[in-house]
Parts: structure tokens; C-alpha cells; sequence
């Protein structure tokens, strides 16, 4: 099963663990997530990043889910891709999560793909509801007789 590491500014990769054990009852197996703090030491938070990667990677390869390309997360996440190994996808929410969670067996980069195209359709604009109006204003009751 391909397994997911999370590389991200803190907290967003821990906030994101939390959403997927509301979404699927627990934690997935394989899942990890590395929230970088500001001014953290790249290089030791490689270490961490590489640390995680053996750890959930069973033989079938990772994603590596980062939130912004170019920045330092994004930069970490960059140095552990290896074709067919281990895919880097930046710009991770929780679409793209639940995606990467619910289509982990087959090969790497084909279900990659898979992922890239499928959560481009989860980025809409909701419209608002149609307005109701309100009904008009009906005629008051007539009074009531006092009783005797």
C-alpha cells in the first residue's frame, strides 16, 4: 500500500491527521505527517522527513504531500522525490488527502496521475442558495369573542 507523509507548515499536517480520523473513524495506516516550525534547521528537518518515509514505506512507494511549492516544506518535500518511489505533490488539502488515502494500491505515479486529475474537480465555486421569498402577508385573523 502506498503510503502518505505530509511535509507542511505547522500545524497544518497535524490538523490534517486530525481531519482524516474524523473522515474514516481512525488513523490510516501508512500516514505520518511533518509539521516544519519557523526557523527550524532544514537539514534536521530532512533528517525527520527522511526518518518518516522509511518508516510508512512498506516497498510501494509514498506520496509526499507539501502545501507550498518553493517554500521551505516545499523545499524538504522536493529533496526525497525519486521516480517511482517517491512522488512529491505540492499545493495538499483535505481533498487531495482523502484522495490519496482511498486510492493507495497500484502503481505510484499511475495513481499519481489519478489524484492530480481527480482533485482539480474538487476546487469549486458554491453558489448560494436560491432566495426564498417570504410569503406574503396574510390577512390577520379575526378578533376572538371574549367569553362571558
Amino acid at each position: 500500500m502506498i503510503g502518505v507523509l505530509i511535509i507542511s507548515h505547522e500545524p497544518l499536517g497535524t490538523a490534517l491527521l486530525h481531519c482524516t480520523r474524523h473522515i474514516f473513524g481512525r488513523l490510516p495506516p501508512q500516514l505520518a505527517a511533518l509539521d516544519v516550525v519557523p526557523d527550524e534547521d532544514p537539514d534536521l528537518a530532512l533528517n525527520s522527513a527522511r526518518e518518516l518515509l522509511a518508516r510508512i514505506n512498506d516497498g510501494s512507494g509514498v506520496f509526499v504531500l507539501t502545501d507550498l511549492y518553493g517554500a521551505t516544506p516545499g523545499r524538504i518535500a522536493g529533496r526525497l522525490a525519486e521516480p517511482g518511489r517517491v512522488m512529491v505533490i505540492a499545493g495538499v488539502n483535505l481533498p487531495l488527502l482523502v484522495k490519496a488515502l482511498t486510492y493507495r494500491r497500484g502503481p505510484l505515479e499511475e495513481i499519481g496521475e489519478r489524484l492530480l486529475q481527480g482533485v482539480r474537480d474538487t476546487i469549486v465555486a458554491v453558489e448560494p442558495p436560491p432566495r426564498v421569498e417570504p410569503p406574503p402577508h396574510a390577512e390577520p385573523p379575526p378578533p376572538r369573542a371574549k367569553p362571558k
